[in-house]
């Protein structure tokens, strides 16, 4: 897939519904709540901005390994990863810092454990939300 010289739009929209709450939306997606989160005087068990934030580069690289697996023809039997970000004040305004993923992929065959980290490495590179941040984003992969 040839993507050099394309653009893609993507849109949503946010609506207030009370509080510190409101729903986004996208075109044929559910609906998500949203709301400020309990350290800014929010709600709990609502998605925020800060986790759809952290989320948003722990799943383009989870989208961007199986992408790149696929190609390279890696066998594997399981992804998980888990994403911290780290929020401080940065020239008196909060700014994520950092944002740390731990992906654990789970091979089919032990010898392609040197594959894989170099995919996974090859998928945080080209991850488009990890490049559009900020923030710097790094990896601490498992491979089984």
């Amino acid at each position: 897939m040839d993507v050099r010289g394309k653009v893609y739009m993507y849109h949503t929209t946010v609506k207030w519904t009370e509080q510190r709450k409101g729903r986004i939306a996208c075109a044929g997606k559910p609906d998500v709540q949203v709301a400020t989160p309990p350290e800014f005087k929010g709600h709990e068990g609502i998605w925020s901005p800060e986790d759809l934030f952290v989320a948003s580069a722990n799943v383009c690289l989870m989208t961007t390994f199986l992408a790149v697996a696929e190609r390279a023809g890696l066998a594997f039997s399981s992804y998980e990863s888990s994403a911290e970000g780290r929020l401080e004040i940065v020239e008196g305004k909060f700014q994520f810092t950092a944002i740390t993923i731990k992906p654990t992929i789970t091979l089919k065959a032990v010898a392609d454990a040197a594959k894989a980290k170099e995919l996974i490495e090859k998928a945080e590179a080209n991850c488009l939300i990890s490049n559009s941040m900020k923030a710097s984003v790094s990896l601490e992969p498992t491979i089984r």
